[in-house]
């Protein structure tokens, strides 16, 4: 019987030579394992957090140290019996040595890629000594890049480009630099006689939902015998079997099945998320099985769709799914932590059901981080996100010399076999805005040269080679996902990547500051340690002053940052869902925020922060990818008086108001149309009598039908009727007039609410807070809250002193006679305090 043993005990780790830490020849236990230096160093509390403070800066030198982990483990003469005993090494970071009882098995040197080495003959029955020797991989990088020459690129240092690692650990413009290094996945023996070296699992999905199933089995030592293939559903109830013949280690067999006599997979929100287990098994004459692999699929029709727009230049670039198109949004994610090592498999499954409560159904893993583990896509299949893999290169002018394309093919091929049965993985992509960095360095790239026989390595962008020959070759041939060239998608129909910053939760900035309350105020120096984007001071400010009338103090400066990411977001995706028109109309197919998360504590793009508190955005978004949706745009619109038609003194503004609706299912909505018009300077409002006598100028219903899985236009028109008279002069300042409409089901259900407010924020005029009616009711159990206002309120976001709340809504617009209830899990009765445009703060 094949039989695994674990290596994951009796771990220490020195630094070589002895240094900063330890006496040379002093070796330190590991608290756990998988691990790396960083992860082991601050729980052991010999190097600060470098996540506080300036630390980072203090922490660098781990970085370029060399390191060694070494481990004894036991082994038993079952093991030794079988014909070969294998070392695997599922990941180490990154160039490294391995020495098992004094003898060197192989030299590593990228992180993606596991490694399988022979090691029977170098074992011995009990005791066995293992040796990890990390390598200065930043100066290997520099070695490289002297030798091969030094490329153009955006964020980190250029050597990064020659070292296949994952390319955030340089820094970027949201991350720190924090080089790590280490066995940094799962280490293990693998005792057999004869393996399944390959398991391609291919299910096909006609156009008439019916499945073609084929497995197709490599099994090692050339050997001929017989395979079982048994497939169950969710329930474990088997509903195909077979046998596959093997001769000189091949073989395949096939299922077919009828439209609907499997449980197809789906996407979250349209439809069951079936998976079914593939169990295969390889025995020899006797029966007794030599190996047995277990792969879970699932079962879906899935097109990437490019065709002409009906009515205007351009095509689609859509996601089809078992014959339904797709809107996709959500958002782009990098790795969640500096320390990949510290990400357990709750916090993943945390993350991605957050992605499930915003109402997301698409992940991009980003490119400047690393294929992320089985555990990951696992869950992306059960929750139904479908997921977009970049390969890692970002942001780069990439060399494609021979050694280097020897190490990237290796990755490339066993990223492709690791995760093509995932029924969630919908693309790979070649690399994240490689090609805008050679069109900002002018490099040569001619994007009409589709000829197969031109040698883009001869060129000054001679990754083109890669992204164009290599990578389609390796996905064509061992799996059978969408491959295209590069992210974000810069074509029509989806925006890949898009964002705006945004400071985090305050409890996350107390945290970065340590305690050191001088530094305490927007432009200190530790504040901008915690932000690493290029000129943000002034891009923050400019969007602020644009739009706000804001304060400096800390709490008020997150609270207006994080309201203006809030309504750009929001904004963005309203407008980008309305453009999914019906089909043939889909002018914009998808949205995926840049980003989703962060690496460590930051003020970044991120809508939630490193602690996993939601930003308000992440709200905005959420409420903009509902089922169904109600937006609204106002726009004025200046006429040069035909009597006068070459003066500048004469002329109309009419402001007109256009209101739509989406509608995600496949079938129509009827649903009531409420439209509410607010006037905000109305004096003496004290009771909802006044609201009606005086706030209100202009209600309606109707009744309106939303079309399926597409946007309904509802209303274009001037907002005359709605109490915005025609202006003839610039001096006749436009009355603040909020439009409040919602989707009310036929039982009076608010399906969908939005307010729509006079831009910019900071003209407007609002009520002192205390003339405002504004209440904030708690629940009996103390676990949500209920708002209620006399007067319309803009960007109301909740807290409460002490541990975080999970909100169920947040950055929320009010109007009267409309209260809302919020879930707050944690809350405990808390008191609940509230920020909100015109609160006082400035």
């Amino acid at each position: 019987m094949p039989s695994s043993i674990q290596i994951n005990q009796n771990w220490s780790f020195t630094q070589v030579g002895g240094g900063q830490v330890n006496a040379d020849g002093e070796w330190i236990p590991v608290s756990k394992f998988p691990t790396t230096a960083h992860a082991e160093l601050i729980k052991l509390g010999k190097i600060p957090d470098p996540f506080v403070g300036l630390n980072e800066w203090e922490v660098q030198w781990v970085g370029e140290a060399v390191w060694a982990f070494k481990t004894s483990f036991d082994i038993s003469d079952k093991e030794l019996s079988e014909p070969h005993v294998d070392l695997i090494l599922e990941g180490l970071d990154t160039y490294a040595s391995i020495h098992l009882n004094g003898h060197k098995l192989k030299e590593t040197n990228n992180m993606f890629v596991s490694y399988r080495v022979s090691a029977k003959e170098h074992l011995k029955l009990g005791t066995n000594e293992l040796l990890l020797h990390f390598h200065n991989s930043f100066l290997i990088g520099k070695e490289l890049e002297a030798k091969h020459g030094k490329g153009g690129l955006w964020n980190g240092d250029s050597s990064r480009l020659h070292v296949r690692t994952a390319q955030y650990r340089y820094g970027w413009d949201w991350g720190p630099v924090l080089l790590t290094t280490g066995p940094w996945k799962p280490v293990y023996l693998h005792a057999y006689k004869t393996r399944l070296e390959d398991v391609r699992i291919t299910s096909t999905v006609s156009e008439d939902l019916a499945a073609h199933i084929k497995v197709d089995l490599v099994a090692s030592e050339g050997f001929s015998g017989k395979a079982s293939v048994v497939i169950k559903n969710a329930e474990g109830k088997i509903v195909k079997s077979g046998e596959v013949n093997l001769s000189a280690g091949k073989g395949s067999t096939a299922f077919e099945a009828k439209a609907g006599e499997l449980e197809l997979w789906w996407p979250v929100g349209y439809g069951k998320q079936a998976l079914h287990t593939v169990e295969v098994q390889l025995a020899d004459e006797s029966g007794a099985v030599l190996d047995s692999k277990v792969e879970k699929i699932g079962l879906r029709r899935a097109r990437i769709v490019q065709e002409p727009f009906d009515d205007q230049e351009g095509r689609t670039f859509l996601f089809e799914i078992n014959n339904v198109r797709i809107f996709c949004g959500g958002s782009n994610w990098i790795p969640a932590d500096s320390f990949l090592t510290n990400i357990s498999d709750e916090r993943y499954r945390e993350w991605l059901q957050l992605m499930v409560d915003g109402n997301q159904n698409m992940v991009r893993i980003w490119a400047g981080g690393i294929y992320e583990p089985d555990i990951f896509y696992d869950i992306c299949d059960e929750l139904g996100i479908l997921v977009w893999q970049d390969f890692l290169m970002g942001c780069g002018q990439y060399p494609a010399y021979d050694d280097f394309l020897e190490r990237l093919k290796i990755e490339a091929e066993q990223a492709v076999v690791r995760l093509r049965h995932h029924p969630s993985l919908v693309i790979f992509a070649g690399n994240n805005e490689d090609y805008q960095v050679a069109e900002a360095l002018k490099l040569e790239l001619d994007y009409s040269d589709e000829d197969p026989s031109s040698d883009f390595r001869k060129t000054n962008f001679p990754a083109r080679h890669i992204y164009e020959r290599v990578l389609p070759e390796i996905v064509d041939r061992l799996s059978d996902v969408f491959y295209h060239r590069g992210s974000p998608y810069s074509g029509y129909g989806k925006a890949s990547e898009f964002g705006m910053e945004g400071y985090p939760d305050i409890r996350t900035v107390d945290f970065w500051l340590g305690d050191n309350n001088a530094e305490r105020h927007p432009q200190s120096r530790i504040m901008n340690n915690h932000n690493k984007a290029d000129g943000f001071e002034r891009r923050l400010e400019l969007y602020l002053v644009e739009n706000f009338k804001h304060a400096f103090d800390i709490e008020s400066y997150v609270y207006y940052t994080q309201v203006m990411q809030a309504e750009t977001l929001g904004s963005a995706y309203r407008l980008w869902r309305r453009n999914w028109r019906g089909k043939g109309r889909e002018y914009t197919a998808g949205a995926l925020v840049w980003q989703l998360n962060d690496c460590w504590p930051v003020t970044s793009w991120a809508i939630v922060d490193y602690f996993m508190r939601p930003k308000p955005s992440f709200f905005t978004i959420a409420r903009e990818l509902r089922t169904y949706t109600v937006g609204m745009t106002r726009k004025e619109v200046k006429t040069p008086s035909p009597e006068h038609p070459n003066s500048v003194v004469y002329f109309t503004i009419d402001t007109i108001l256009e209101i739509w609706a989406t509608n995600s299912t496949l079938v129509e909505k009827k649903a009531t149309l409420d439209v509410t018009v607010f006037d905000l300077a109305v004096p003496d409002v004290k009771t909802e009598d006044d609201v009606k006598a005086k706030s209100v100028v202009y209600h309606r219903q109707e009744q309106v039908i939303l079309q399926p899985n597409s946007s309904t236009e509802l209303f274009k028109g001037s907002m005359v009727p709605l109490g915005q008279p025609i202006r003839t002069k610039l001096s006749e300042v436009p009355n603040t007039l909020i439009v409040s409409t919602r989707l009310l089901d036929q039982d009076g259900t608010v399906l969908s609410r939005y307010a729509n407010w006079p831009e910019p924020f900071k003209f407007i005029n609002f009520p002192e807070p205390d003339a405002l009616g504004f209440k904030i009711t708690t629940s009996d159990d103390g676990e949500s809250v209920t708002l209620s206002t006399l007067r319309p309120m803009k960007g109301i976001v909740l807290d409460a002193e002490g541990e975080h709340v999970k909100w169920s809504d947040q950055a929320i617009d009010l109007v009267p006679g409309d209260p809302q209830t919020i879930r707050a899990v944690g809350l405990k009765g808390r008191k609940v305090k509230a920020r909100y445009l015109g609160d006082g703060s400035a």
